[in-house]
């Protein structure tokens, strides 16, 4: 039997919810690559914030998402272990792509490659964390819907990527955040209208909706913190929101090599600065 399947079962809430924090990561990440290309000395420290910035963000974007998943006539679980993985692979895989662009700049093929891993990735993580799920029953995949999804989170990943390289301002930042964490939110969504649920006898799943969403908010809170500690530090960090940054940091036309000539040390920063 095919179950009735609603991803907005507390209504607008988790959708707008999880949007916000598709913005949150992708601002942070664009600060903090911008960040890397002012700071040369530090750039990988950076850029590897800005990295589990917007590798978090995305994930807890999918799981608040997913707090609003529900299937009618049954119960819905998640293995803890590929939950937690989908995480790992949302942050490894954002990581090559920023590190690609952040070393090796923003060249068209620099951007393809980096923006097809680090979409491919998303994907990826998005796909595992519905893997983790248990219910009386099967999941299915429409392909085409499956594939749509692939191609957004592909097209998501290579726009975020030419934004973190390509945008200085602040506020172009911010509008940039908003046009990703669009885009971000639409290819969960786009993956999630590629499932349908097909109901078995009887349930293997003791698991309450209280319980579950309880296990959803446990797993939200660590990378929800780790935003936050981001964003403490993007907003305590010298000149970081003045607008320094976007005066002097020249875009990265380059398309690979040693940067150093690029971003010659700021004498002006401390040394243990980021």
């Amino acid at each position: 039997m095919t179950a009735t399947v609603s991803n907005f079962y507390y209504g607008a809430v988790t959708p707008i919810a999880a949007y916000l924090m598709a913005c949150l990561g992708a601002a942070l990440g664009l600060r903090c690559t911008t960040r890397s290309l002012r700071r040369p000395h530090h750039r990988a420290r950076w850029l590897a914030l800005g990295a589990v910035s917007i590798g978090c963000g995305i994930w807890t974007m999918h799981f608040i998402a997913m707090i609003g998943f529900s299937v009618q006539g049954a119960l819905v679980s998640y293995d803890a272990t590929k939950t937690v993985l989908s995480l790992v692979v949302a942050i490894v895989v954002v990581a090559v792509g920023v590190f690609l662009v952040g070393y090796r700049g923003g060249s068209a093929a620099n951007l393809a490659v980096a923006g097809t891993i680090t979409g491919l990735g998303v994907a990826a993580m998005h796909y595992l964390g519905m893997a983790a799920i248990h219910t009386n029953g099967g999941l299915d995949y429409d392909t085409f819907t499956v594939a749509l999804s692939v191609a957004i989170a592909v097209a998501a990943a290579t726009a975020a990527l030419w934004a973190a390289v390509s945008i200085r301002g602040l506020w172009s930042s911010l509008g940039a955040s908003v046009v990703m964490g669009f885009a971000v939110t639409g290819m969960h969504y786009t993956g999630m209208a590629a499932v349908s649920v097909h109901l078995s006898g009887g349930s293997e799943v003791s698991q309450s909706s209280t319980s579950l969403l309880s296990f959803l908010l446990v797993m939200i809170a660590g990378p929800l913190v780790v935003l936050l500690v981001a964003a403490v530090i993007v907003m305590f960090d010298p000149d970081m929101m003045l607008g320094d940054d976007e005066q002097h940091a020249p875009a990265l036309h380059t398309s690979g090599g040693d940067f150093a000539a690029h971003y010659p040390a700021q004498s002006s920063q401390p040394p243990h600065s980021w």
